[in-house]
């Protein structure tokens, strides 16, 4: 029966020359905490504290990235454990197991194999591969560890080492579960983020009646230019007080726009009526952008954009399973004529802090390196989503640095639901770019202590100083 082993050298140049230099580097960072300033675990698990259910639950069923793959190869949501919206019925937890271990072969070569694999052993303790032969031995081992206290949200938050993690709310969300952590005395530190996206984007579901729960909420006329942006400064100044040090924003474009306030009053009244047009819709998210950049330069919240991801590509399956289900699709972005209304408004002040994310690679070199090259506010997000894998993130290096530079990023962060993966995921990127240093080095471009000093800012350092943690 195969056996599951992690390689110490794994994911290291080829070259033996290079590798013993990677391999000193990531000795010097693989200890450090882990700063997680974006992403997607429920703050309830750490406010309650309570035993995560069983295998499925935890590590199949919310893993997009495992759900598209498997629904590729032909089978079906409910199989894999996942109910339909309308309630219907799904396979059982261990058999929705069953099916996973039989097609882990699928996985062959991608990031999930990599985090899946060292969850399994370094958290579970297992040392044979996933397989149909061992998927009861591993759904009773994951399940069972499950049940014992050291498995609990806050113990394993604190056996990974974890310093502090970022979840991600809407404006609309009472922050309760960041409430509760907040007042239990415990020591962990679990903030949130303001991600507006549902009452920013007039083409998000329900955007009418998240409206009117805006106002409801903040006690503003979120019918009126002004009361919507009042509702908006009143939630950011909650999120501050509950910890958030970050904005988060997924349109579908990186546009952005600086009109006038007639202008954003005429548009804001044409993007609540029911036949939206989609040039409004576009319209007003852009101009939310340079809104929020405005409110960021008052009240510090570091901004994050993420666009180009088409979501909810397959009709059927977000009308039968809802958001999240491995169907958003990346497409080709566009920077540098979209952020220039923003960047032409704030672009040089010095209060105002903006990191960008990309799912179009090709627009590393050409645009995203040379902007963040020049406006002081811009930094670039670490390799994102499809492409935090080991391919993705070399690639990400080699085509930013020289324009970039380092300090122009803001090392890794995991932008994951999966909480088990998250010191997987760190570990990844952790390898890479001590990798990446070592060619440096061996290249004569970097001294090895200059690239010591960078192994710990990539790790660390430049997340923790660019979200202001």
């Amino acid at each position: 029966m195969p056996k599951l082993e992690l390689h110490p050298d794994r994911l290291f140049p080829a070259d033996a020359s290079v590798r013993g230099i990677a391999r000193d580097l990531y000795k010097s960072v693989c200890d450090l905490p882990i700063i997680s300033p974006h992403g997607h675990t429920d703050p309830s698990w750490f406010a309650r504290d309570e035993h995560f259910g069983n295998a499925t639950e935890l590590l199949l069923v919310p893993d997009h990235y495992v759900l598209r793959m498997l629904y590729s190869q032909g089978l079906a949501m409910e199989d894999l454990g996942v109910r339909p919206k309308s309630g219907g019925a799904a396979a059982d937890p261990r058999e929705a197991w069953r099916v996973l271990a039989s097609h882990y072969h699928l996985f062959r070569g991608t990031p999930s194999r990599i985090w899946l694999d060292w969850v399994f052993s370094e958290v579970f303790g297992l040392d044979r591969l996933l397989t149909a032969e061992t998927a009861d031995l591993y759904y009773d081992r994951i399940t069972d560890s499950l049940q014992q206290d050291s498995f609990r949200p806050r113990a394993l938050f604190d056996r990974f080492n974890i310093e502090v993690i970022a979840t991600t709310e809407a404006p609309l969300d009472t922050l309760e579960s960041h409430a509760q952590i907040r007042d239990s005395g415990w020591t962990g530190r679990v903030i949130t983020a303001y991600r507006p996206d549902p009452v920013v984007d007039p083409e998000f579901d329900g955007f009418g009646n998240n409206l009117a729960a805006f106002s409801d909420l903040t006690g503003e006329d979120c019918t009126t230019w002004q009361g919507y942006l009042a509702a908006h400064r009143q939630r950011r100044e909650f999120f501050k007080r509950m910890g958030a040090t970050s904005t988060d924003h997924g349109h579908p474009t990186a546009m952005t726009a600086d009109l006038s306030p007639a202008e954003c009053e005429a548009l804001f009244a044409r993007v609540q009526e029911q036949d939206v047009s989609p040039a409004d819709a576009e319209l007003f998210r852009a101009q939310m952008l340079t809104e929020m950049a405005g409110m960021s330069i008052d009240d510090g919240l570091v901004m994050q954009i993420h666009p180009g991801s088409f979501r909810n590509h397959n009709p059927q399956l977000f009308e039968r399973f809802g958001r999240d289900k491995g169907a958003d699709i990346p497409v080709r972005t566009e920077y540098v004529r979209a952020l220039h209304p923003l960047l032409a408004k704030y672009g040089n002040d010095p209060r105002l802090s903006v990191i960008v994310f990309t799912l179009d690679e090709s627009s590393y070199a050409r645009e995203l390196a040379p902007l963040a090259g020049h406006y002081p506010v811009l930094k670039l997000g670490p390799a994102w989503w499809f492409h935090d894998s080991p391919e993705g993130m070399r690639r990400y290096r080699r085509m930013v640095t020289e324009t970039a530079g380092f300090y122009n990023t803001v090392g890794f962060n995991d932008d994951t639901r999966a909480f088990l993966s998250i010191p997987a995921r760190h570990d990844l990127a952790r390898r890479i770019d001590c990798g990446f240093l070592a060619e440096l080095v061996a290249e004569h471009r970097l001294e090895d202590w200059e690239a010591a000093e960078l192994a710990s800012d990539l790790a660390y350092n430049f997340a923790k100083s660019a979200y202001r943690l």
